[in-house]
């Protein structure tokens, strides 16, 4: 069994699972939303499989695995899984699924088929899943970048916020006309944070960048990523930033003499010179461990949280792009968020107007800070 320290946040998961049980949660069939122990789990084991039984698992994607992006980390995820237990599993995949009232069908006819771990890696899933979830009690789902769990469904994200303000610096130091452009996706909490955080992350070298925004309302959909990238190259951005799962942004950045910063992977490939780096996800351990404890029947519902300390963040290779003086400082902030003594959000923040607020929970953030254009709102 593959050993991962995972940070779980019991009082969030408290929480969640509150306005998880006032969205329809608290039936007796083993779907009930649940509140965690102080070890962040919610206290009800999966039933064990058989011994000499294959653990059927299953992956629903929202966009094509070939994205080497989102899609493409996870499914990663999914081949190590395969590598590590073998014949004990078998692995199905489904891409492109969209997200909305279709995903539930979906999950429970891969539960129906006997599925017994499902998991569901994208934030619109989570409401069909929970619905899911409810009707196949004995079937274990997981679900990637959402808050809500039940009896039989847990959660699991990562502190990509961390890597995106590594990746930020790299941003911030190399622009000259200190205009960022982020082309980014929907606004949810996970992106919203992401967009501060690397405009923190960027303000630390160069405290006169300004970060603009432009949403796309895809998650994966090259030509509309790359004209975005577009507007904003036009408009006088000399990097590009993004919270997309396509490498469009950066095409687009390469073929205008920018810079670019990905997401989800090392995407240098395919815009090699204007490449910076990127946060990026290692799922495998977290896939293994999960699967091991369904297996042996001591699978809990909970919301994981991974961080770059224990390695399912990252932040990928710098390019050549990246000058040595900055690599050297950004090596030194990641060491200190890794021994967490630098927190990538700081409390009291200042927000877009200018404001300081409290921080508060991150997980339901709604606000820009100070130096970005656009709005938080979409």
């Amino acid at each position: 069994m593959v050993k991962t320290k995972w940070r779980l946040f019991a009082t969030i998961l408290v929480a969640f699972a509150m306005v998880a049980a006032a969205c329809g949660g608290g039936d007796d069939d083993g779907a009930a939303t649940t509140q965690a122990d102080a070890g962040g789990n919610a206290g009800t084991e999966a039933p064990a499989a058989s011994e000499g039984d294959v653990l059927k698992v299953a992956f629903v994607h929202v966009g094509p695995v070939a994205d080497k992006g989102w899609s493409w980390a996870h499914d990663q995820g999914a081949q190590f899984l395969k590598s590590a237990l073998g014949d004990a599993v078998e692995i199905t995949t489904l891409e492109s699924i969209p997200e909305g009232s279709d995903a539930q069908r979906v999950f429970e006819d891969l539960a129906a088929a006997g599925n017994g771990l499902i998991f569901g890696t994208s934030f619109g899933y989570m409401d069909p899943m929970l619905a899911a979830a409810e009707n196949f009690p004995d079937t274990v789902f997981m679900h990637a970048t959402g808050f809500k769990v039940s009896d039989n469904m847990g959660n699991y994200f990562g502190a990509a916020e961390e890597a995106r303000y590594l990746s930020g610096m790299a941003a911030g130091a190399a622009t000259e006309t200190n205009l960022i452009g982020y082309v980014a996706a929907f606004p949810i909490p996970e992106v919203l944070r992401g967009i501060n955080a690397f405009t923190l992350g960027a303000q630390e070298v160069n405290p006169d960048v300004e970060v603009q925004v432009v949403w796309t309302s895809t998650w994966f959909d090259p030509p509309k990523e790359g004209t975005a990238a577009q507007s904003m190259l036009d408009a006088g951005a000399d990097v590009i930033a993004m919270h997309q799962d396509s490498a469009a942004p950066g095409q687009a950045a390469e073929a205008a003499g920018a810079t670019w910063v990905g997401y989800n992977t090392d995407m240098s490939e395919f815009a090699p010179t204007a490449w910076l780096t990127a946060a990026t996800w290692d799922w495998g351990p977290l896939y293994v461990e999960t699967a091991n404890q369904v297996i042996d029947g001591t699978w809990e519902p909970g919301f994981i949280y991974g961080n770059m300390a224990d390695g399912m963040v990252a932040l990928a290779p710098f390019g050549d792009a990246v000058d040595q003086a900055t690599r050297d400082l950004i090596l030194e902030r990641e060491a200190q968020i890794k021994d967490g003594s630098f927190s990538v959000l700081p409390d009291p923040i200042v927000d877009q107007d200018g404001t300081s607020r409290e921080l508060g929970d991150i997980f339901t953030m709604d606000f820009f800070v100070q130096g970005v254009i656009g709005s938080p709102e979409g």
